[in-house]
């Protein structure tokens, strides 16, 4: 009984699942009814991609719908309407398919993911719902559009993978798909966040479960995509690079060794694919970024200095001042020279040497700029030949680039600069590839093949015939109409086609009687008819069956031609490296020529040398009748390490400061220089602490900004580093910002590289440290007092500064009387009762005593012999080595002494 009433129960079971299951399918087919098969095909491709914006293409429409059309329309600013989809109203936003390329670029500048969805098939061979899928995913990092890059900067796509928590190291990769470049690199943190700032990567890929620490890292203002963390394994990364490269290994790319690299690189190649692009014939190299080749410059110094952005609306750059580049390539490798100058001073060399040679030979100048202005961007349009995206007037183009290189090869050739003449032995003529495209295409080639008139007559001789059919249609419609105007009697007969009817015969109503009754009527006008006849429709079929033949056989002709140029993707690529150089050597000469910059003299010493140097964009921003004031600055590491600067608010302090740096950067990046002279040994790190901003979304002050921009300097230094700093501790109250100021230049003073140092400040009293502190000197930045006002000459002279004159700037900035008179009086007062001398002697007493160790109780024998051994020590020439055994000897002094009181 048991046995049965359990078999009982289960069979119960069984059937309240099954009435569940079919109440459950009949419900899904209910509401599958409501869904159209239109919408049913939107939604299955749409789950595919549901990150994306997806434009889904409907006749001669892309249409978006539901939250991507509320989206799409308010980017674009086109209507949002809605559409009935079984009952329910689904938002709908769409425009012209022809009109893609207007509205694509918008979408993806917003930071839109878009997915283009086309029609696989012909509606018209097809009786149920047209085959549709996705055929390209266009992102930030990834476009091809014309409309969306921009022909002087790269569109990098960046990939970050963070490494083990021990290692502590962060591997990088950088891919333009427009270019074909690839770039990889692995450092710290530190280094990695410097490069995201230099190549400013349009998307970041990083793994998902990384959200919260790439933020805290690099912060959030990049377009970012997380993938799946499988992506960023090493395996499956250095698999997937070894197959695009088609190589066993990663050895002859010189990148072998960078395990994080490696990953980041092949994270990026992934999402290649996964976006659809999948023809990438053009990246033929992955490239390493190296580190210890290049001047190390910090996110926080390359914002100072504005090299290629700038905080501030309207603000000139570096970039916009020595820019004299013709073509995008050569456009685009100068911004790569700025984010990376050189250290080695044989090649900064080579490049002086070229500059030097353009500039006595104007004539070689001039020739070459003439001939690189008529190329275009061969990297680009290379790039679209082997993703098949290129069109006929983009081929021709690639053709004339090609045959504008020609005169730069030849008058290269003849160049008596070894370097210039390299260049042109390298050059490739691509003579098969041009002949090649002559005689394949027209010169006035159209931009869609669709439109025909793309290959060349004599080409193809089965199109020729074609065309002859096709164009000769004209003169037999002329003889038709003759024809039939003497057979009929009707004067005004004429033919005419339209999409609806193809060929008719139009006949005005005033001659209707006359028309013959073999003609069969079509349409009735208000003021007349329209007829066909079996003759017009016989031609009519042969004249739309050769246009068709003619279009097939163009594209076929034309992508077998796009096949065909693969293999000169090399030398192409080559030719635009080529020419992106000497592009930027000549924009380096023709810009020394115009601004008056020298040749910059390297040598071994660790000097920096500036004579009468300028400030390269403020000069450029000065009326013609306001000259820029130069100014000499000398450093070394032996007698004058650290220039305090001194001088009045508006003084040009900053400038000073500003222009050293730059002068420094573009000597070293290969260009003249803004000077009478300079001298320089090659600097490796350059570190500004320039201006003043605050942080408010990571919760940080002006203050802790700029503590933190300074303790990056102090840990980081070296011998041969440049540093810069402006107003240190202004930030914080005055006897604290006295005693930072005072601190951080003393560390600088005692730190074992003697880092080379111009600092300036607004505390006075910091102009007594070169009574204590032998490499450190005073100047200030001169002014004029007059009766009641101040003249600022901007002139860098001997010696330190008393003043601030703030009144003087808050009565120019105008600042009302009443503000100006209380100030005086406070000030007064303030001097009056609190003196500053008291504090100096305080900070100079502190030095001294820590300097001569008298912090030690002299009168214990064992402190006078370690004061003494201490004191011996030539800090300058001590070896590390000599170092660690001097401390042993010290700690056995300590041990042994303790030792003998512990006996006694």
């Amino acid at each position: 009984m048991k046995n049965f009433a359990q078999i009982k129960r289960t069979s119960f079971s069984i059937k309240w699942i099954n009435t569940y299951f079919s109440f459950l399918s009949l419900k899904l087919e209910n509401m599958a009814k409501k869904v159209t098969p239109l919408m049913k095909q939107y939604n299955t491709i749409k789950a595919k991609y549901p990150d994306a914006l997806l434009l889904f293409r409907v006749g001669d429409f892309y249409e978006t719908f539901g939250e991507d059309a509320v989206r799409a329309a308010g980017i674009l600013n086109i209507t949002l309407t809605a559409r009935n989809n079984g009952g329910d109203n689904v938002e709908l936003a769409g425009f012209p398919h022809h009109s893609l390329n207007t509205y694509l670029p918008k979408l993806v500048m917003a930071g839109c993911r878009v997915a283009i969805c086309d029609q696989l098939e012909d509606p018209k061979q097809t009786k149920t719902i047209v085959k549709r899928g996705v055929t390209e995913l266009v992102t930030p990092g990834v476009a091809l559009n014309d409309d969306i890059l921009q022909s002087k900067s790269n569109n990098f796509l960046a990939a970050v993978h963070f490494g083990s928590a021990s290692k502590k190291t962060i591997g990088v990769s950088f891919l333009d798909v427009s270019t074909g470049e690839f770039l990889t690199a692995e450092g710290s943190a530190e280094y990695i966040d410097k490069l995201l700032q230099n190549f400013n990567p349009s998307e970041v890929l990083f793994s998902k479960q990384k959200r919260k620490l790439f933020t805290e890292t690099f912060g959030d203002n990049f377009h970012v995509f997380h993938l799946e963390d499988w992506v960023f394994q090493e395996d499956y990364a250095a698999e997937t690079l070894q197959k695009h490269f088609q190589t066993k290994n990663l050895k002859g790319f010189g990148v072998a060794h960078l395990q994080e690299g490696i990953i980041a690189s092949g994270a990026a190649l992934h999402y290649l694919g996964e976006t659809q692009h999948n023809k990438l014939q053009h990246i033929t190299r992955v490239s390493r970024i190296a580190e210890d080749a290049y001047v190390w410059m910090d996110r926080f110094t390359i914002r100072n200095l504005e090299l290629y952005h700038s905080s501030h609306q309207n603000a000139v750059t570096l970039l916009d001042v020595i820019d004299k580049t013709t073509s995008p390539m050569g456009g685009r490798l100068l911004k790569r020279w700025m984010a990376l100058p050189l250290k080695s001073v044989e090649k900064i060399n080579r490049r002086h040497e070229v500059v030097s040679y353009l500039l006595e030979h104007s004539d070689v100048l001039q020739t070459i700029q003439q001939h690189i202005k008529r190329i275009g961007d061969l990297e680009r349009l290379i790039s679209k030949v082997a993703t098949g995206k290129i069109n006929p007037r983009e081929v021709i183009q690639l053709k004339n680039s090609l045959e504008a290189v020609i005169p730069v090869k030849a008058k290269a050739l003849l160049a008596e600069n070894e370097s210039v003449k390299a260049i042109g032995e390298q050059l490739h003529d691509c003579e098969l590839l041009r002949n090649k495209i002559k005689e394949t295409l027209f010169e006035e080639a159209p931009v869609n093949i669709l439109k025909g008139n793309s290959v060349a007559e004599g080409f193809n001789e089965t199109l020729d015939e074609l065309r002859a059919i096709s164009t000769g249609g004209k003169e037999y419609l002329d003889q038709m109409v003759a024809r039939e105007i003497e057979r009929t009697g009707i004067t005004s007969l004429k033919i005419a086609s339209n999409n609806v009817f193809g060929y008719y015969i139009e006949v005005r109503n005033t001659h209707k009687d006359k028309v013959p009754e073999e003609w069969i009527r079509k349409q009735t006008l208000v003021n007349a008819e329209r007829y066909i006849t079996e003759e017009l429709k016989e031609y009519e079929g042969k004249i739309l069956g050769a246009e068709e033949k003619i279009a097939a056989l163009e594209r076929e002709i034309f992508e077998k031609l796009v096949i065909w140029m693969l293999q000169f993707i090399s030398s192409v690529q080559q030719n635009a490296a080529l020419i992106a150089e000497l592009d930027c050597l000549c924009s380096f000469a023709s810009h020394a020529k115009v601004a008056n910059y020298v040749r910059p003299v390297f040598d071994d010493t660790f000097d920096l040398d500036i004579k009468e140097g300028r400030h390269p964009v403020i000069e450029k921003q000065l009326p013609p009748d306001s000259p820029y004031i130069s100014n000499d600055v000398f450093l070394d590491r032996e007698n004058q390490q650290i220039v305090m600067i001194t001088g009045p608010n508006m003084s040009g302090k900053s400038a000073i400061l500003r222009q050293t740096a730059l002068i420094v950067l573009l000597a070293q990046m290969g260009s003249f220089v803004p000077a009478e002279a300079v001298r320089m040994g090659v600097v490796d790190k350059i570190f500004t602490r320039v201006g003043a901003s605050d942080n408010i979304s990571m919760g940080e002050s002006t203050f802790m900004v700029e503590m933190n921009e300074t303790a990056s300097i102090l840990n980081n230094i070296s011998e041969r580093s440049l540093v810069l700093l402006d107003e240190i501790g202004r930030g914080t109250s005055t006897y604290d910002g006295i005693s930072i100021a005072w601190a951080i230049s003393e560390y600088l003073h005692e730190h074992p590289s003697h880092a080379k140092t111009l600092f300036a400040t607004h505390y006075h009293e910091i102009n007594e440290m070169t009574e204590t502190f032998s490499r450190i000197k005073n100047y200030n930045v001169s002014v004029k007092e007059l009766k009641d006002d101040v003249l600022f000459l901007r002139k860098l002279i001997p010696g330190g500064s008393q003043h601030s004159f703030g009144i003087h700037v808050a009565k120019m900035a105008g600042m009302p009387q009443a503000v100006l008179n209380r100030a005086n009086k406070i000030l007064k007062r303030l001097e009056k009762s609190h003196s500053s001398e008291e504090l100096t002697e305080e900070m100079k007493n502190i030095s001294k005593e820590e300097m001569q160790l008298s912090f030690f109780k002299l009168d214990d024998p064992l402190l006078e012999e370690l004061r003494d051994e201490i004191l011996d020590i030539d800090i300058d020439t001590l070896t590390p080595v000599e170092a660690l055994m001097k401390l042993n000897e010290i700690k056995r002094m300590l041990l042994r002494n303790t030792t003998v009181k512990i006996k006694k």
